[in-house]
């Protein structure tokens, strides 16, 4: 295979609803050029996409299948993504190393949610889209109905270049308005029947024509003069146009294909070859340091590696974008992330399981190698004289969170080496060992996408897991001061251990003045602070500790004890054993023993009067509460939102955003627990969501009581 040069590449992520057939189209396009001699078949489990076990078991993609074609001495490197929104993170990933989008939509259903959701991540990334309609053989297809569809969401900028003459069974011909010829196919598909355009359809190709023609005028103002001269562009004129306005998002083109019957297949690729942008002519990627990087053969070589894979009798297959330079086998490269050096001992060029030798590949190019030692999802590997660091891929926040455990807890070693390595494949599974729930935590996008993780975690690796519901991470605080003191007296013979404290608490928050007097019991207490100590939490929220304390009634070399004791009760409240947070500490009063005090002893003064005071200072259980967003069709609306109100969710608006409904409200994290299976429950699939952490807030009394009595059967248990 001979080396493309940066002006013969171009990159671009397929994308679309399950089963929109994606895998099917692959297929054709490899055939078409010459890849593969046969087509294989989703049923058959022999296709380039969804070579893995796990894809081959469920029948559609779960990860990204980096694929190449050669056509007209021009390199696409084409990134097929799974189409469900549990693996939204594969097309995130897609989109980060390519320039155009192929937008494919099911001739039966038209625009769908995973349709939405995939053009907003291109509007996030300002990525040229394709619409192109498949399955234009199904029954119930109706084109016109699709591009009305397509066009109320979109807009102007929607601009059909083919169209059917008819759709269902029967389809086998179209109306090319971008050439003006007729398209039509034998019953094996494959090579096209060219033909004038029938009398017939004319008129309508015609005006059709005329429309792509203004679209195409608008992005160039030479191509704009010459069409207010003539109304009438030349072929070439109009791909120009074309490219420019795809570059720019100005239009979006849409295109037909029957993948099943390869018809439309390699008219699509003669676009994609002839007109898509080069790799050269789409806006430049800056590094971490902001500074534009362009795709320069000649510049120094950088490669950012954007995927991991884990294959059987290979080992780790590392896919990366050619950033800068050139690289070459045997090349020796730094690791600008881990600091590591690599040597690049061989470079593929891909087709899903099938990977063909390269000696060399360039700027802009995608490849993939094997044997790498330290190279992680996410790395950037630069050659001398090059720091380039590159993070210009942002994955979507998680959505469904479970527990994790090995069903033999002697195998919970193995199972978290294979869950590191597993996220390094789809970052969007995020592993979490948490301490403060004491719980090892996977998140992902969804039920499937655990459900996905599990299956491979038992069928692959043979270690049985159990998902159990995860705790959720509360948080204590009080709501008024309280006071309390605590003396810490023991004696055993020779030294003994004395420590005694009096402290205030009382809730805290950011600018709050220290009071100079507190009254308790009819009792005044003088606050003299001599030192305030102001403690950011891990876990959020602020200690402040004062010492108040005069006359030397406890040595200042104590107050680190006291403050440790205080530590650890705020790392463990009264309530739910939850973390605290937002308290204030006065430290005024105290007693000590000239030879029986010590850290140990005020420690646990310190700690014992913190618990005391916090008991009667008003203490209340926070919870997480999270922003969520729900795109749901309008006929779905009512049922959304009254599942959205009994799960305590306050809503805050509704919007409408290209054809679907937008809801937005805060939610308990607690209520949001099985939230994606009850939303696709509701909408039989068609809506989805995104949540992300907003704040703590106060349960409601009757939630408090619940967990208190919860907690208490749990210690008791214990």
């Amino acid at each position: 295979m001979r080396t493309y040069q940066t002006q013969e590449i171009k990159n671009i992520a397929l994308l679309g609803n399950d089963g929109a057939g994606k895998t099917t189209l692959t297929e054709a396009l490899l055939f078409e050029s010459g890849i593969i001699s046969r087509r294989g078949r989703i049923t058959m489990k022999n296709t380039v996409s969804d070579y893995f076990p796990v894809e081959q078991e469920y029948g559609y993609s779960v990860f990204s299948t980096v694929f190449h074609c050669e056509w007209n001495n021009k390199k696409l490197n084409i990134i097929d993504c799974p189409g469900s929104d549990d693996f939204a993170g594969a097309a995130m990933t897609a989109m980060g190393v390519t320039d155009t989008t192929i937008l494919l939509i099911n001739g039966q259903y038209g625009v769908e949610v995973g349709t939405q959701n995939h053009f907003r991540y291109t509007e996030k990334l300002g990525k040229p889209v394709i619409f192109l309609v498949n399955q234009l053989d199904a029954e119930n297809c109706d084109y016109d109905q699709i591009l009305e569809q397509l066009t109320s969401i979109y807009g102007s900028k929607v601009i059909p270049i083919q169209y059917p003459i008819k759709t269902g069974p029967d389809f086998n011909a179209l109306i090319d308005v971008l050439l003006m010829k007729k398209y039509s196919w034998k019953p094996e598909g494959g090579a096209p029947i060219i033909e004038d355009i029938p009398a017939e359809e004319l008129d309508k190709a015609t005006e059709l024509h005329k429309a792509l023609v203004e679209a195409a005028a608008e992005h160039d103002e030479t191509l704009m003069e010459k069409f207010f001269e003539s109304e009438e562009l030349t072929e070439d004129e109009m791909r120009e146009g074309i490219r420019k306005g795809l570059a720019a998002r100005g239009m979006f083109p849409v295109f037909c294909v029957c993948a099943t019957k390869d018809m439309g297949v390699r008219r699509l690729m003669e676009f994609l070859g002839n007109v898509v942008p080069f790799v050269d002519e789409m806006p430049k990627v800056h590094n971490t340091r902001g500074e534009e990087v362009k795709p320069d053969s000649n510049g120094p070589t950088s490669l950012y590696f954007f995927k991991t894979a884990v294959e059987p009798h290979i080992g780790q297959v590392c896919y990366f974008k050619v950033m800068s330079g050139k690289v070459h086998e045997g090349d020796d490269l730094t690791n600008a992330d881990r600091g590591s050096k690599e040597r690049m001992a061989q470079l593929f060029c891909c087709a899903g399981a099938t990977r063909i030798k390269v000696e060399e590949l360039v700027a802009g190019d995608i490849g993939c190698t094997v044997k790498l030692k330290d190279v992680k999802t996410g790395n950037t590997l630069n050659g001398n004289g090059c720091d380039h660091r590159f993070n210009f891929i942002k994955f979507p926040e998680p959505k469904y969170i479970r527990a994790i455990r090995a069903a033999n807890e002697s195998e919970t070693e193995k199972m978290m080496t294979c869950l590191q390595r597993m996220s390094q494949e789809d970052p969007t599974w995020v592993i979490e060992q948490s301490k403060e729930l004491r719980q090892i935590l996977v998140k992902g996008q969804g039920e499937f996408h655990l459900r996905t993780l599990k299956w491979r975690m038992e069928n692959n690796e043979k270690i049985q897991i159990i998902y159990d519901e995860p705790r959720i991470p509360y948080r204590e605080t009080i709501t008024k001061a309280a006071r309390a003191d605590y003396r810490h007296k023991k004696q055993s013979g020779g030294a003994g251990q004395f420590g005694e404290v009096h402290m205030i608490v009382e809730p805290y928050s950011d600018g709050m003045p220290v009071q100079e007097v507190y009254k308790f019991g009819g009792q005044e207490f003088r606050i003299n602070a001599k030192s305030e100590e102001v403690i950011d939490l891990e876990w959020g929220g602020k200690l402040v500790f004062i010492n108040s304390v005069v006359g030397g009634a406890i040595d200042a070399r104590f107050m680190p004890a006291i403050l440790k004791g205080v530590m650890a009760k705020m790392e463990q409240g009264p309530l739910t054993g939850s973390y605290a947070r937002d308290v204030r500490v006065i430290v005024y009063d105290g007693k000590m023993h000239p030879v029986d005090s010590n850290e140990l002893s005020f420690m646990l003064a310190g700690r014992n009067a913190f618990s005391q005071a916090f008991k009667q200072a008003g203490p209340k259980i926070l919870e997480p509460i999270y922003d969520v967003e729900v795109f749901v069709p309008s006929e779905k609306l009512g049922d959304v939102m009254s599942d959205m109100q009994g799960r305590r969710g306050m809503i805050l608006g509704m919007s409408s955003e290209n054809g679907y409904e937008k809801l937005t409200a805060k939610v308990p994290l607690k209520e949001m627990s099985s939230y994606s299976t009850t939303l696709s429950s509701l909408t039989g699939g068609r809506a989805s969501f995104v949540m992300k952490f907003a704040s703590y807030e106060l349960v409601p009394t009757d939630v408090q009581q619940q967990l208190i009595k919860d907690f208490e059967a749990t210690q008791t248990e214990e």
